[in-house]
């Protein structure tokens, strides 16, 4: 059993930030939780361009803190006032990146150049290329290391430590001993990502799970479970076919299980409309996530026709680019796509050749993964790839319902309902700020008692020591959990089907509590657990969600039963779903969302309050 003031499970950009952040504010009583530094979504994903977002800073194009909130509040499902914190650090968390080296480009004049992408109204977006996440984590491990905070890991984070309403710590399992360990902390920094073991169909790195489990089980209040991203990514390698991937026009291609009678099928939905057909495909790379306003006369009709051909044609789907779609003729396309490819200087030869025009480092990223796109075709599917809801956290992103436990990065759900792309990356960096300083600055003092914080973690290494003693095949209820959530949390959603999955996900969860696995199995055991009980949680929400009449929105497509899209009931765009776990089972309710701040502040008051400490006494959020 160990103690620490401050414990931060999980070491993606989020949690290396916040270690980072602690550190330089003065803290040394730091312990960063880890499976491992080259684990984890941050350091293992990006797509053809990924994407950081923040306020504008290039050229005459005007933009304020103001504003930039304004846009991430207009996604709907979101509070202003985290809004507002997320768009006014984003300049100073960009910064302290560019600080550490990661290489956004900059004109001769110094300006970081931006781009418009999905959901922005201006050039907010920027990127270092395929790996802006992991460029990230590369210069925060070296910063972090620097700076000398202990770096536990190999370690599986099983189960929180909780006394009433507060956390205190977390049981983890140690894969080089075979042993569980206890860590008693004042603060839990919670950096465990986004939810990526639940799907089977899913885009997250294979080495990334997810950990939001284990505080809905502590009854962390949670918000917008069903906000999910899904979109075309490769399988064979896990990776997001966004942007150039899509705006070289592939060619589309099905076959039979077995690799025989090749088939462009998107021909048979635009009935061999070449000119609309590479127009939608085109769109498609900047408006990658499937969008149900999109869906029947703009570009997420191609994801619904690749899922058409997979789901229940159970065939396979390629893209191929070592030649052109039949037909195709670029005095076809749409002004847009047409310009686009002119200005880039790509209206000519195979989509390979276009993409070694426009994206060279697109074809090397896959070549780095022995996959030769010269050779070969990319198979693909409509995989999850983000959720935009997860735990709720104030405006110093602590959980207010169980106090001294701050959520920060995807496993905090700030984003609602739709969100520019990158701004996921914006909020992990804002909220490893927040957390930090409130952790350091807020004056607070020790207020757990350490013999009962010991004996309640007594008590929950014991029932973890039980549960790995058991005889359930591990394997075959991941596959199960993820099937289920693929088939009925995915971006067709029909509510008999939900509400009976809920069923099924509650009698998963029970019969894995009672009957454990073996120990051999520790760290996927582990994981099982709150992924199971996680997987309950989301299919919950969802159904109350259905039930509640929001229609479609965002990624998911609710279906009535005949087949046909719902309409969005766009009333609950104002509000935000929270969940929680009490008393055995998972309750739902509709709150409005926090309106925007309108500041006005005098200088010489705020100045005093800083001075003071006082800001540190606004938790906006609080339940």
């Amino acid at each position: 059993m160990f103690k620490v003031n401050t414990l931060i499970i999980g070491s993606g950009a989020a949690g290396l930030a916040a270690a980072l952040r602690l550190s330089q504010e003065g803290e040394r009583d730091i312990l960063l939780l880890s499976e491992g530094l080259s684990r984890g979504t941050s350091i293992n994903t990006g797509s053809d361009k990924q994407t950081y977002y923040k306020q504008g800073v290039y050229g005459t194009e005007p933009d304020s803190p103001a504003l930039l909130a304004q846009t991430l509040f207009d996604g709907g499902s979101v509070h202003g006032d985290v809004a507002l914190v997320e768009a006014t650090l984003s300049l100073r968390c960009f910064m302290n990146l560019a600080n550490l080296g990661v290489p956004f480009p900059a004109d001769e004049y110094g300006q970081y150049i931006g781009y418009k992408t999905d959901h922005d109204p201006k050039r907010r977006a920027t990127s270092c290329g395929p790996y802006t996440s992991k460029e990230m984590c590369l210069s925060l491990i070296k910063a972090v290391k620097a700076a000398g905070v202990e770096i536990w890991e190999n370690r599986t984070a099983g189960e929180l430590v909780c006394c009433d309403d507060r956390v205190a710590g977390a049981v983890a399992f140690n894969s080089d001993t075979g042993k569980l360990e206890t860590v008693l902390a004042e603060n839990v920094v919670f950096a465990t990502g986004g939810p990526g073991g639940l799907y089977a169909q899913s885009v997250y790195p294979c080495g990334h799970s997810g950990a939001i489990g284990l505080a809905l089980e502590k009854g962390a209040i949670a918000q917008n479970l069903p906000e999910s991203q899904f979109g075309m990514a490769s399988i064979k390698f896990r990776w997001n076919v966004s942007g150039t991937y899509m705006q070289v026009l592939p060619r589309f291609v099905s076959t039979a299980a077995d690799g025989s009678d090749e088939r462009e099928f998107l021909r048979e939905h635009f009935q061999n409309d070449t000119g609309r057909m590479n127009s939608m495909v085109f769109l498609k790379g900047y408006q990658w996530p499937f969008d149900v306003r999109k869906a029947e006369n703009g570009s997420s009709i191609i994801d619904l026709l690749v899922h058409h051909e997979t789901a229940v044609r159970k065939r396979r789907v390629f893209l191929d680019y070592r030649s052109n779609p039949e037909g195709l003729d670029f005095a076809a396309l749409s002004e847009e796509a047409y310009t686009y490819l002119e200005r880039s200087g790509a209206l000519f030869g195979t989509p390979l050749e276009r993409l070694e025009k426009m994206n060279p480092g697109a074809i090397a990223l896959y070549a780095d993964h022995n996959i030769d796109l010269r050779c070969e075709m990319l198979e693909i599917a409509v995989c999850a790839q983000h959720n935009n809801g997860g735990l709720t956290g104030n405006i110093w992103y602590e959980s207010p319902t169980l106090k001294n436990l701050f959520p920060i990065g995807e496993v905090n759900g700030s984003h609602g309902v739709t969100r520019p792309g990158g701004s996921a990356l914006n909020a992990g960096q804002v909220g490893a700020f927040r957390a930090a300083e409130f952790i350091a600055r807020s004056g607070r003092k020790s207020c757990f008692d350490p013999k009962r914080a010991e004996e309640t973690a007594q008590k929950v290494q014991a029932h973890l020591e039980k549960f790995l003693s058991g005889n359930r095949d591990v394997h075959a209820d991941r596959k199960e959990f993820q099937n289920r959530m693929t088939l009925c949390a995915g971006h067709l959603r029909e509510y008999a089907a939900v509400k009976e999955a809920v069923k099924e996900a509650k009698a998963l969860f029970t019969a894995i509590e009672a009957g454990g696995y073996p120990a051999k199995y520790a760290p996927q055991a582990l994981m099982n657990r709150q992924l199971a009980f996680a997987h309950w949680g989301y299919l919950s929400a969802i159904a109350f969600q259905i039930a509640s009449g929001t229609g479609s929105r965002g990624s998911a497509a609710v279906l009535d039963d005949g087949g046909n899209i719902i309409p969005e009931n766009d009333t609950f765009r104002k509000q935000i779903l929270e969940t929680r776990f009490s008393d055995g089972d998972f309750s739902h309710h509709w709150i409005p969302c926090r309106p925007l701040p309108v500041t006005d502040g005098w200088f010489e008051n705020v100045w005093a309050d800083y001075r003071s400490g006082n800001v540190y006494q606004n938790s906006a959020g609080e339940q």
